[in-house]
């Protein structure tokens, strides 16, 4: 299946839905990293993400028989709604099992496609052994999001547009879940230039395929536990396993706190939302072993409810020292809060938020605790304001934020 024809074919086919992704240059992760970094932001595709390319690819081979008898799958929401739109497309009947844990934002977008949505199982896996079960039960014609040549040949269209836009590309990041998308554009990317390189990058608490790899076979876990719920699979698709030991070049694997970082970087510099899934190959950006490359990261979707969106800046902001909190002992005589809020506020710190507790200690002379929440620039700043309270005699520590 995985031929340059059939890469031809499907290129061709999935103009007919999929939206223009040009390429986009970061100044400030190439600065960082040292390598020329463009990003190919299949995030602003139609549906959210690049499954609509796979999606529409596949349904387009099916006879009309096997359409009529209506389709269904399993996904965590970024192949259902690209099969959603395809069956809508083609006026097929589509059904969606997703796990119980999907986003709500993809479950909703997926019925506005006109699909039926099923919620079976806590994780993918669990999700596409109910899809089977009743593909077989209804005769419904299943669609892999992954474990299909044919699917993995329309995600693989991605590295023809790379190719054709930056010739001289040496290097794509993708991120692999299944490992679909990484099946076809490593095989079409060494087919189009053997001396493309192509890593494969996974959220570590789900490294299904580097597992597989060091095994020299498909192994599948026992758990997975990531924010990257897009690529939460326990096991790479065995039809495609054997073109990922044959193409991909290398596998980095990355944990959830630096996607939470990343975030914050393509939000904040590139004004891009993209899910956490979609931000494995910006992690993976800063575990490169080279400078001087140029470096293309697929961002592949950017499917992610407001919720998600809120806790991940949060947590991002506390990382980066951007908001801190100090627990400050002082006192109980008027005047003291006054004191503590002119030294933060003289050390340009921005209090968001202030918990007064005259309960600490048994003698409230002695000392009450002022806890505050500040803002600051970043791990610099947030020493200078501490340094600057301790320096006026306060009893100052520096403890978890909750907010």
């Amino acid at each position: 299946m995985l031929t340059l024809d059939r890469f031809e074919e499907a290129s061709e086919k999935v103009r007919e839905v999929i939206q223009e992704t040009k390429l986009i240059y970061s100044p400030s992760y190439s600065d960082a990293t040292g390598n020329r970094v463009w990003f190919k932001p299949e995030n602003m595709q139609r549906t959210g993400a690049y499954k609509v390319r796979g999606a529409y690819y596949k349904i387009s081979t099916l006879t009309d028989e096997e359409r009529a008898r209506g389709l269904i799958t399993a996904s965590a929401g970024n192949h259902a709604q690209g099969v959603a739109y395809a069956a809508q497309r083609y006026g097929a009947r589509a059904t969606i099992v997703m796990p119980t844990s999907t986003p709500l934002i993809k479950v909703e977008r997926t019925r506005a496609y006109g699909a039926d949505v099923v919620l079976a199982g806590e994780v993918y896996d669990e999700a596409c052994d109910q899809a089977r079960a009743m593909a077989a039960e209804q005769g419904l014609t299943f669609i892999h999001p992954f474990n299909d040549p044919c699917v993995a040949t329309g995600q693989g269209t991605i590295a023809m547009e790379i190719v054709q836009e930056l010739p001289l590309v040496e290097y794509i990041l993708v991120p692999i879940g299944g490992g679909g998308l990484a099946t076809g554009v490593s095989t079409l990317a060494k087919l189009l230039n053997p001396s493309i390189k192509v890593i494969g990058v996974e959220p570590a608490g789900a490294a299904c395929l580097r597992a597989s790899l060091d095994a020299g076979k498909v192994v599948k876990l026992d758990r997975v536990n990531t924010i990257a719920d897009g690529t939460a699979v326990l096991e790479p698709g065995d039809e495609l396993f054997p073109y990922l030991q044959q193409n991909l070049d290398d596998v980095i694997c990355v944990e959830d706190d630096e996607l939470i970082v990343a975030y914050l970087d393509m939000v904040e510099n590139h004004k891009i939302v993209v899910e956490n899934s979609g931000l494995l190959t910006v992690a993976a950006l800063n575990h490169l072993p080279f400078t001087g490359k140029r470096v293309v990261s697929i961002l592949s979707g950017g499917n992610m409810d407001v919720i998600t969106m809120s806790s991940v800046v949060q947590r991002g902001l506390i990382m980066r020292d951007r908001i801190f909190t100090v627990s400050v002992l002082l006192p109980d005589r008027p005047g003291e809060l006054v004191r503590v809020a002119n030294i933060v506020a003289e050390n340009r710190g921005n209090v968001i938020r202030l918990d007064h507790n005259q309960f600490v200690c048994a003698n409230r002379n002695d000392a009450v605790e002022l806890r505050l929440t500040i803002e600051a620039f970043g791990t610099e700043h947030k020493e200078h304001i501490v340094s600057a309270l301790k320096a006026d005699g306060l009893e100052t520590t520096i403890i978890r934020t909750q907010l």
